[in-house]
């Protein structure tokens, strides 16, 4: 009788540690699942975020020697109101690539490496201007405010481009992610670009944006941070929405969009889509590239490369 005792409580003992155990497993997991749950940021968040310039993928990058750089050039009082324009040795005339940084609305900077590197060292040499700005960014500023920003940058650098050696009718504007966004929000909008002063520019670059159709976006299940950009209420979608925006003809536009992932590309033919039925010309490009890279590998040799470059010449913006 004893014997059995003993050997039942060391068999409990035995269970109840198992049962400690996965409890606290069961509990780190909990805690983990929470604090995504809490912040909205889940692998492929972050790794959005660092692909958009935000993090070690997107450190600073320095213009290499003998290239022109204005740094942090003002177009408003705010701190994150600035441009930095990359100029090449004797720019006459030069047409203008002005680049918005993504980040998921909330991240990045003008000058992280997957931003500008590949794409200055690519066209700058060639004798294209370079601009990549900053703008107001969540929680402080949303997509409405982030668009006058971009505007707003684009009126200044129109304006300071003759200083610079570049001719303010050539400009193309670029933007990846939540830039892309931007951009073609920005083109949607004629009546905010006469506002803001802005000049007509010969087409839109728009890098991998999952944000051309805000509604169909938001009625599907998506991460969290577009409930950060955009909001709950289905009103105020169509708002920030470039393919509701677009209701007249813009100058051409050119979306890139990943392969490898079906949200972006399904977004850029809805936006294409609407571009043509009002007599605009919208180009679809596929990449098997992942977010990161089609920001990243823009500039390098190659077909991808090579693709953008014909788009800029079919516009008169080739360097």
């Amino acid at each position: 009788m004893h014997q059995r005792t003993g050997a039942t409580s060391a068999a409990w003992r035995r269970a109840a540690r198992s049962a400690l155990v996965a409890l606290t497993v069961i509990g780190g997991m909990a805690a983990q699942a929470a604090a995504v749950h809490a912040d909205g940021e889940g692998r492929a968040q972050r790794a959005a975020r660092q692909a958009d310039g935000d993090g070690p993928s997107g450190a600073p990058w320095t213009a290499p020697a003998g290239m022109r750089f204005l740094h942090d050039v003002p177009y408003g009082t705010d701190p994150r109101q600035r441009m930095d324009v990359y100029l090449p040795a004797r720019p006459q005339g030069a047409p203008v690539i002005f680049m918005v940084h993504g980040g998921a609305w909330r991240y990045g900077d003008k000058a992280g490496s997957t931003v500008v590197r590949n794409k200055v060292e690519h066209w700058v040499p060639r004798g294209a201007v370079f601009v990549s700005i900053n703008y107001r960014m969540l929680p402080d500023a949303g997509p409405l405010v982030q668009v006058q920003d971009v505007a707003r940058a684009l009126a200044e650098a129109q304006r300071l481009a003759p200083r610079w050696g570049a001719d303010p009718d050539r400009f193309v504007t670029m933007g990846h992610s939540a830039g892309a966004h931007l951009v073609a929000l920005l083109a949607a909008r004629p009546a905010l670009q006469r506002a803001a002063g802005v000049r007509p520019v010969l087409g839109t670059v728009a890098l991998d944006s999952a944000a051309m159709d805000v509604p169909r976006l938001m009625r599907t299940p998506h991460p969290k941070l577009y409930d950060r950009a955009f909001g709950t209420d289905p009103a105020h979608w169509p708002e920030a929405s470039p393919a509701d925006q677009l209701r007249q003809s813009a100058p051409p536009l050119l979306a890139v969009c990943s392969s490898r992932r079906a949200i972006a590309c399904d977004q850029a033919y809805r936006l294409a889509a609407q571009a043509q039925s009002v007599g605009m010309r919208a180009d679809v490009l596929p990449q098997d590239l992942n977010h990161l890279g089609t920001n990243e590998q823009l500039g390098l040799p190659g077909a991808y490369t090579d693709a953008v470059d014909a788009f800029l010449r079919s516009v008169g913006a080739a360097p």
